[in-house]
């Protein structure tokens, strides 16, 4: 089928793009996109989709709406407190867009159901907030073929990548394994200034976009990073795929999903 007059009209600023045009609109209606988090990465990434035009949305996230989420996490507001968040997120994007299709899971992401959630969809965001969950939905993601986005923020500073499994480093191929507990500062006890989590989240959904059309270049094999504080961003080029990593290589030494424990890190 076609898109509809309606359709035409809402995404006509893409329709006259050159990089997406008609065929381009109509693989993002056509395409399945799930949000590991529906916090300050997710939220706008979640919003931005919707506007899109992706035809089903799924947002993973087992907590609630909490009063300090709200100056981030902006696709909830002050009356969802209390709030199941993939509630309040999938009210939020059918507000923006009825025409997509969202599928919530109330639930935290784990080695017994991850593989069976992702393998739905044709891209993974992931805006979650801690290192256990970003090793988890990496290592599945590598094992089920799914292409991702990582992202991640801590005070005035991002940095994002995507990673296109058997293409491309994997987030283990970069940082190898999740740091030790206490570590590394959290949103909570370093703080985290709530406009990066729109520049970086919206960078993730540009980098859906951007795979799912097939418009410009993606950032794989790269990592971008972002300073708030001074406006400077910089394009890093990752070492290559597989050598040494445990998830990604020719000969994986991890070949069954790992629970870490671990505390919140650094995307809230």
């Amino acid at each position: 089928m076609g898109l509809s007059n309606e359709e035409m009209e809402r995404y006509s600023r893409h329709i006259i793009l050159k990089g997406i045009g008609y065929k381009g609109q109509k693989k993002l209606s056509q395409a399945k996109v799930l949000i590991a988090g529906a916090v300050g990465l997710g939220s706008p990434a979640a919003m931005y989709l919707a506007a899109a035009g992706i035809g089903k949305i799924g947002i993973a996230d087992a907590d609630v709406v909490d009063l300090s989420n709200l100056q981030r996490q902006i696709i909830h507001t002050t009356e969802d407190i209390g709030r199941a968040k993939v509630d309040s997120a999938s009210e939020t994007i059918k507000a923006i867009n009825p025409n997509v299709e969202v599928r919530t899971y109330k639930e935290y992401l784990s080695s017994s159901n991850i593989r069976g959630i992702i393998g739905e969809y044709d891209f993974v965001l992931d805006g979650t907030d801690n290192f256990a969950a970003k090793f988890l939905i990496n290592d599945a993601c590598v094992m089920e073929k799914i292409p991702f986005s990582h992202a991640g923020i801590l005070q005035f500073y991002g940095q994002l990548m995507t990673v296109i499994p058997g293409e491309t480093p994997c987030y283990r191929c970069v940082f190898g394994e999740p740091p030790k507990s206490g570590s590394v500062p959290t949103c909570k006890d370093a703080g985290v200034i709530g406009a990066m989590a729109g520049v970086i989240g919206c960078m993730q959904a540009l980098e859906a976009i951007k795979y799912i059309t097939g418009a410009g270049e993606l950032l794989a094999g790269k990592m971008l990073t972002f300073d708030a504080l001074t406006m400077d961003s910089e394009i890093i080029d990752l070492p290559p795929r597989g050598e040494g990593c445990e998830v990604c290589s020719d000969h994986p030494a991890i070949t069954e999903l790992i629970d870490y424990e671990q505390p919140a890190c650094d995307i809230k």
